[in-house]
């Protein structure tokens, strides 16, 4: 796994989905506005540095979004994504522009009276739009530095709001004192936007209009040049691929470790969404670390489970922060955008070859071992070891955190839950235990030993042995290594006294191990 490279612009282009649910624009909006990049830096003779550069900004054109969601959703009526999308199209200097998308698309799936006060909330603030602005570019330039792309990326992604004509935001920049990275960036980001809304036809007026005020003027020409083979690609079946297959030479890829970091970065951006998630994503990777140790996962599964943890939540970007930050209970329909976040995680982390081990393990975080959680139903068969560790730590780390609805637990009542949940069968007890013993619990087993002292570990081996697994398989099965498994079993067969797989599957029966999940 360490020897292998990864490659940045597949990772990136899965996570950018995520940047896509929470600015509330169409999904691959990011995906398209690279393949635009792609397209006018190689017009515009950019050098190797600028092309990659204006690529990957237009691909993360989005994360700066999630940092002042609690504040946008307080103007636009608790939707967040709606007063994004509501703005996306407009030209922020013409003010005819804005009150146009203000009264014909702010809140308009809210209630009239809701709605109304939305529009008298965003004309109240004159400055609300720099601060917008002000808050998504510092937390973008902060983000591309946590995702090492370089300062070139970082930069232009702190002056995506600015302006040729000097009208921008949040440093006046006027013309080419804006870095080219960002200038095509921002005529991607207004190009992939009126395309997908009204056309080519259209798209291509609107450059005409705004060339030379928001847009850069000779980019803005190029455009026409390149654009039956921009076009194509934009409206070819799988953009994925066209995105891929356009990123500039040479193409970027980082050492696997590196993926631990970019993780890490993209757990900030979901948490920011809301107060109440604030380093909630690495507080659960934590836990899983340790307890992972615990459980005796070999490297890979460790490693796949943290990135899990880490990424767990990127689905809660599609829920608005109106729901999220709700002080009460949430209606039918609200409860079933939350239940759905669990989709959209496993739906973002899919796109990627290099994420799908870490994809199969977020999809069922939210499901239990009886049947009753979600977006699948999943039965407890279906539940490995990785998964059920990563269900255990999210629930505790949630407990003893503030909600809307709820202050935090202390940490002995969140223990106490998760041993209530051990009982009712919803979560597993070995993965309880470890989670409690990485948080400095005792376990949740409360006093009632296994027989002849047999440990979790071995109690779950034993139960696999009688139903007649190989080592292989029994490895398999608990991440662990064969040998591991062979240790395991010579141990069992002290403690016990039986020497055979069916003096074991009689002994697992008669002390009430199996069923045993």
């Amino acid at each position: 796994m360490s020897e292998t490279r990864l490659r940045l612009a597949e990772l990136l282009g899965s996570l950018s989905l995520c940047t896509d649910l929470v600015a509330g624009v169409s999904d691959e909006a990011g995906i398209r506005m690279a393949i635009i990049a792609a397209h006018l830096a190689r017009a515009a003779s950019a050098t190797a540095a600028e092309a990659s550069d204006a690529y990957y900004t237009a691909l993360l054109r989005y994360i700066g979004c999630s940092g002042f969601a609690h504040e946008e959703a307080l103007v636009g009526a608790g939707d967040d994504q709606a007063l994004l999308a509501a703005l996306e199209a407009c030209d922020a200097a013409d003010l005819r522009d804005v009150f146009g998308a203000v009264f014909t698309r702010l809140a308009r799936t809210a209630r009239a009276r809701d709605r109304l006060l939305a529009i008298v909330k965003f004309l109240s603030d004159p400055n609300g739009y720099a601060k917008l602005a002000g808050a998504h570019c510092e937390q973008a330039g902060t983000l591309a530095h946590e995702l090492g792309l370089g300062t070139g990326i970082a930069r232009a992604l702190t002056e995506l709001y600015e302006r040729w004509d000097g009208r921008g935001q949040p440093r006046g920049l006027t013309g080419a004192a804006t870095c080219l990275a960002a200038r095509i960036a921002q005529v991607a980001n207004a190009l992939e936007i009126h395309h997908r809304l009204a056309g080519p036809d259209a798209a291509l007026a609107l450059l005409r209009t705004r060339s030379g005020a928001q847009l850069d003027p000779e980019l803005c020409e190029l455009v026409p040049r390149c654009a039956p083979a921009l076009f194509a690609d934009l409206d070819a079946g799988d953009s994925w691929q066209a995105f891929l297959a356009l990123e500039p030479t040479p193409v970027r890829a980082h050492a696997h470790p590196m993926l631990r970091d970019i993780a890490r970065a993209f757990a900030h951006y979901v948490d920011l969404k809301s107060p109440f998630t604030l380093g909630h994503s690495q507080g659960v990777a934590a836990l899983v670390e340790r307890a992972s140790e615990t459980l005796q996962f070999d490297a890979t599964t460790r490693e796949h489970v943290v990135l899990a943890a880490l990424l767990h939540d990127l689905g809660r970007a599609s829920v608005p922060n109106g729901i999220w930050d709700k002080p009460g209970a949430l209606s039918i329909a609200e409860t079933e955008r939350v239940r759905l976040h669990a989709y959209h995680s496993e739906r973002v982390l899919r796109r990627s070859a290099v994420l799908q081990p870490v994809a199969e393990i977020v999809a069922v975080h939210h499901e239990r071992l009886d049947g009753g959680g979600y977006h699948r139903h999943a039965s407890a068969a279906e539940l490995n070891a990785a998964s059920r560790l990563l269900q255990a730590a999210d629930v505790y780390h949630a407990l003893i955190e503030d909600r809307a609805h709820r202050p935090a637990r202390a940490a002995a009542a969140a223990a106490a839950v998760l041993a209530d949940e051990v009982r009712a069968g919803r979560l597993d007890r070995a993965s309880c235990d470890a989670v409690l013993q990485a948080a400095g619990h005792a376990a949740t087993s409360g006093g009632v030993p296994l027989p002849d002292q047999l440990s979790e570990r071995e109690a779950e081996v034993l139960v696999l042995l009688a139903r007649g697994l190989s080592n292989q398989v029994i490895g398999q099965r608990l991440f662990i290594s064969p040998k591991t498994v062979k240790n395991h079993v010579a141990h069992i067969y002290t403690k016990t006294g039986v020497k055979t797989r069916a003096a074991a599957a009689l002994y697992a029966v008669s002390r009430g191990l199996v069923p045993r999940r």
